[in-house]
This record gives structure tokens, C-alpha cells and sequence, in this order.
């Protein structure tokens, strides 16, 4: 179907203030049109901010928004695209020891592991730690362990309900 539309969220759990501007410029060029964020401190990092923003366009969107983020080694981010027609869910995070992880997802935002990622992580079944290293790879646990503290720093920030009539 051309020109499905999806949804997803931008998470930025960290960034320098002096990137503020510039990660609502990445964003206002993605979407096509002009984007403020709400920053407010991040609990988890003195001295850095966090945001979120929920988003909506045609399907890939969340993948160009990770994208025009990947290049900038200060920040944390995490972005998420709904599963739409004919398309699966997705997943991006980065940090900067880690870099970028990208998963396929679910409709309910589960980590979907593909068969030869399973096959060749149970080629190691001999060896029970290596095999927790490759199954912990596939689903980006070194990423989400990394993340969780600043997750959590964001469970009391502000929610912004968008609803749209007609």
C-alpha cells in the first residue's frame, strides 16, 4: 500500500543542551515540518536533557529519524515506529559507547528475533554462556541495560496527549 502512514516516538533520553536545537532541526527536515521539543533535565545525567516527541508520517520515517540522529556521539536516543500495513514494527537505539542497534518489532513492541539470528545463536548451544552472549545480542540487552537508567529517570516527565477531530 503506497503511502501508508505510521506513528512512532522520538526518545532523546540525553543530549547536551547545545544540541537541542539542532536534534528539532533533524527532526523538523524528517517530518517536514517545524518540530519544538519540551526539554527538561535529565535526572539520570546532570547537565543533560531529555525529550520526547511522537510522531507520524509514511512508513520509514522512524528509520530516517534515527538516521539523521546517528552521527552525533553525545546523545542518547531510542526511536520507535509502529507496525503498519505490510510492514513491521521497529525499533532504534543508540548510545555513545554503543552505537546504533536496530530491531524489528511487534504490534506490541516486543523484539522480534529473526530465525537465522536464532539459528546461529543456537550454534553455540554447547557453550550456554556464549549462547546467552548471541541471544543477548539479537535482542540489544547491552543497548537496554545501558538505556534503562534514563528510561526511568523520564517515568515522571510530562505527557503531552495529542488528539486529532475530524
Amino acid at each position: 500500500m503506497p503511502g501508508a502512514i505510521t506513528r512512532g516516538v522520538l526518545f532523546v533520553h540525553s543530549s547536551p543542551r547545545a544540541l537541542c536545537p539542532h536534534l528539532e532541526w533533524a527532526a523538523s527536515n524528517v517530518l517536514d515540518s517545524v518540530v519544538t521539543f519540551d526539554w527538561i533535565e535529565q535526572p539520570a545525567a546532570p547537565g543533560l536533557f531529555r525529550s520526547e516527541y511522537s510522531w507520524q508520517g509514511p512508513q520509514g520515517t522512524g528509520s530516517r529519524i534515527a538516521s539523521a540522529l546517528r552521527g552525533w556521539t553525545h546523545l542518547r536516543y531510542e526511536v520507535t515506529e509502529e507496525a503498519s500495513y505490510g510492514v513491521d514494527g521497529s525499533r532504534w537505539s543508540h548510545t555513545p559507547e554503543l552505537g546504533i542497534f536496530h530491531a524489528a518489532t511487534d504490534v506490541h513492541g516486543n523484539v522480534v528475533v529473526p530465525e537465522d539470528r536464532v539459528r546461529a545463536a543456537l550454534a553455540h548451544a554447547h557453550d550456554p554462556v556464549r549462547l546467552q552472549e548471541e541471544l543477548g545480542l539479537a535482542l540489544g540487552q547491552a543497548w537496554d541495560d545501558e538505556l534503562e537508567p534514563f528510561r526511568y529517570a523520564g517515568a515522571g516527565a510530562p505527557v503531552r496527549w495529542l488528539h486529532r477531530v475530524g
